[in-house]
């Protein structure tokens, strides 16, 4: 019973980032491979804007049916839910239509989400798309599980940064809003340089100074706001320190708590899986980057970090 209880309370991770192009969709099909192959009842949920392609890293050809039935016919997830011919797992498939930023009522993603939560399945993962609309992003913060793939290159640092940065931002104005809070920090940040205010850390911190009583309600926020942080695509071990540098940077400037949970080399073997039509977990099994995935799951599973060998 102990078990069961675990499992529901991280029952649904969203897999995000910021930019395109840095593996999420990847990282999506192995995580969910490997869980599937433990015996666990899997579902995961396409909802990439830039056209949702989950579908290809398993093998099969492109759902019929998809989020789009969701949203104008109401069917139910569970019957948009198709067999990825991988034992203990189904895939809900988006669609450029379904997700454009424009096309989704606030209400309607709210309900999107409630259906979400109510899936009959050990675990729900959710692939987001890339950039930082508001659709992304509260996706994103309705999951139990957080995590963030990261390609060791200055432009998804950046663009991961500015994603997390907004994320937590609005998280704090959406907390705040119940409390009647919001234009505080509204109004603070946009009056950044009268404050002398560089980072949402500082932000959070005049808050704190200025409003005691508001500062509680951010600590609460902050302490429900964890990450997972998972490297794709290193080619060298300086690339693996890039994880510690970035969990360091949430933690100084976002005030952040950070969990570097793996790494996956570079490796030719995905694409040529694509290719294959196989998925990469099951194709490649044995290789190194599959064994990569199953630590950083493992520690996903179990809240755990990476243990970095010091030379």
């Amino acid at each position: 019973m102990e078990k069961s209880s675990t499992e529901k309370e991280g029952k649904i991770w969203a897999i995000g980032g910021g930019k395109g192009g840095t593996g999420k969709t990847f990282i999506t099909s192995a995580i969910g491979t490997y869980i599937a192959g433990k015996g666990k009842r899997v579902v995961l949920i396409d909802v990439d804007i830039g056209g949702a392609n989950l579908h290809s890293f398993l093998g099969i050809n492109r759902p019929k049916k998809s989020l789009t039935d969701f949203f104008e016919t109401g069917a139910s997830l569970s019957k948009l839910a198709v067999k990825t011919g991988i034992d203990n797992m189904s895939l809900i498939s988006g669609d450029i239509h379904s997700l454009a930023s424009d096309s989704i009522k606030f209400t309607q993603k709210l309900k999107l989400f409630r259906h979400i939560m109510k899936l009959n399945k050990n675990y729900v993962i959710i692939d987001l798309g890339g950039g930082s609309h508001n659709n992304t992003i509260d996706t994103f913060l309705m999951a139990d599980k957080r995590v963030v793939i990261l390609e060791p290159e200055i432009t998804s640092v950046e663009n991961m940064y500015h994603f997390i940065k907004n994320a937590l931002f609005r998280k704090l104005r959406m907390s705040l809003r119940e409390y009647g809070f919001k234009e505080i920090v509204e109004q603070m940040w946009e009056r950044r340089q009268e404050y002398k205010i560089k980072s949402l850390r500082e932000l959070m911190d005049h808050i704190r100074d200025s409003f005691s009583y508001v500062g509680d309600i951010i600590d609460k926020e902050l302490s429900d706001f964890k990450l997972y942080l998972i490297l794709n695509k290193i080619r060298s071990s300086d690339d693996i320190l890039i994880g510690s540098s970035m969990k360091s940077i949430f933690k100084k400037y976002l005030c952040v708590d950070t969990r570097f949970v793996g790494f996956v080399e570079y490796d030719d073997s995905v694409w040529r899986s694509i290719r294959e039509r196989r998925p990469f977990m099951l194709n490649y099994s044995l290789s190194r980057s599959a064994k990569e995935v199953e630590v950083f799951t493992e520690n996903l599973l179990n809240g755990k970090e990476i243990k970095l060998s010091r030379s």
